[in-house]
């Protein structure tokens, strides 16, 4: 039986935390925050629904080994999420579709139509370099100007010709009415909440949890046989070779008394002037019954807690010196968003955490 330290409560920590103790190893799992979960912790607000401190986490997985394994700490409330924009006046549907395109321009276009409107108005970019160049290839310049280019600029602060072509990749174009923003085959929410998933999930003897801690600074840490460290990469590291660029957000919650519902969906973005990018709707993900309804909205910040990292050539190359240190750090492992400094939906940290205990497990023997 080997102590392992792990530093960071969230899906990676959890999940590893989990793993190595039942493999038969003694784990302290340290988390800063005053609560489990990370940025997918919900709570109850001062009237009482139940709302995801850090914005809107919805589940989905085209994994079924990660639905099961998360499956044995939770049970599920189906739900598939929908989108909004507001543009001109409207609220028409992302990912774009056709109703959007429809509705935008006052059309009745067939899907065929749609097809090869998208075809004509698109901008032939090769090879794709930036999110500009994909956005541009797919929907051509007026719907780029009106969906991407202003929600792009507040979100991360960089035009979208500035941005890794990944970003505005992971967003589809459709020509049907499908308006879901996504389509993987497990969509639904914890039934209990995400804070009820974590707490099962790190229930077991042989974990030890502290939380308002900082793991790194724990007297257990120089006997443990491996480290398991969660949080970024660049301050494991004091910032030695510069900071890692990261976007953050400051969440402005509002509960509304006497008021069942707001939206038509959970979440509307908000790509003009408006200094917020996007409004959610807890009771629309959660299925909560209460006479009045809890919403967020959410102004991206270039301080404040680390939540995005920011792809591109001079973070790219920065990242790659620091992974650089990591590998030579003996009797570390770096797992998660911010330790390997790439963009995790919750379903892959837990792949990605799934695939590395199995590794540690090993290798300690």
């Amino acid at each position: 039986m080997a102590l392992v330290v792990v530093v960071g409560a969230g899906f990676s920590g959890a999940v590893a935390a989990r793993e190595l103790a039942e493999a038969g190893h003694r784990v302290v799992l340290a988390e800063r925050r005053d609560h489990l979960g990370g940025n997918a912790y919900d709570e109850r607000d001062a009237a009482g629904v139940l709302v995801h401190r850090y914005g809107p986490h919805i589940f989905h997985t085209q994994a079924p080994p990660v639905w099961d394994y998360l499956s044995r700490f939770t049970a599920w409330r189906p739900y598939e999420h929908r989108v909004l924009a507001s543009v001109g006046g409207q609220l028409l549907p992302l990912p774009i579709n056709r109703t959007t395109i429809n509705r935008l321009y006052g059309w009745d276009l067939s899907e065929e139509d749609v097809r090869r409107y998208l075809q004509r108005v698109r901008v032939d970019r090769k090879p794709l370099r930036t999110s500009e160049d994909v956005v541009l290839s797919r929907v051509g310049q007026d719907l780029a100007d009106r969906f991407f280019r202003g929600y792009t600029l507040k979100q991360w602060n960089r035009e979208l010709s500035d941005l890794a072509p990944g970003v505005a990749g992971r967003i589809p174009v459709r020509v049907t009415e499908d308006d879901r923003y996504f389509e993987d085959q497990y969509q639904a929410m914890p039934r209990d909440g995400y804070a009820a998933l974590f707490r099962r999930l790190v229930d077991h003897p042989a974990i030890a949890v502290g939380l308002g801690v900082e793991g790194l600074d724990l007297p257990e840490r120089r006997q443990a046989a491996l480290v398991v460290y969660t949080g970024p990469l660049d301050a494991y590291f004091g910032h030695g070779l510069g900071r890692l660029p990261y976007r953050s957000i400051r969440f402005e919650h509002q509960h509304l008394p006497g008021v069942p519902l707001v939206q038509p969906v959970a979440t509307v973005n908000y790509p003009g002037p408006e200094p917020y990018t996007r409004i959610t709707e807890f009771k629309h993900l959660t299925g909560q019954r209460h006479s009045g309804t809890s919403i967020v909205r959410e102004y991206p910040t270039g301080t404040g807690d680390p939540y995005y990292p920011v792809p591109g050539p001079e973070s790219d190359l920065l990242a790659r010196r620091y992974r650089a240190l990591a590998a030579r750090e003996s009797g570390v492992v770096f797992l998660g968003r911010l330790a390997q400094y790439r963009y995790l939906n919750m379903d892959q940290a837990v792949a990605a955490a799934l695939v590395a205990s199995k590794r540690m497990v090993r290798n300690l023997g």
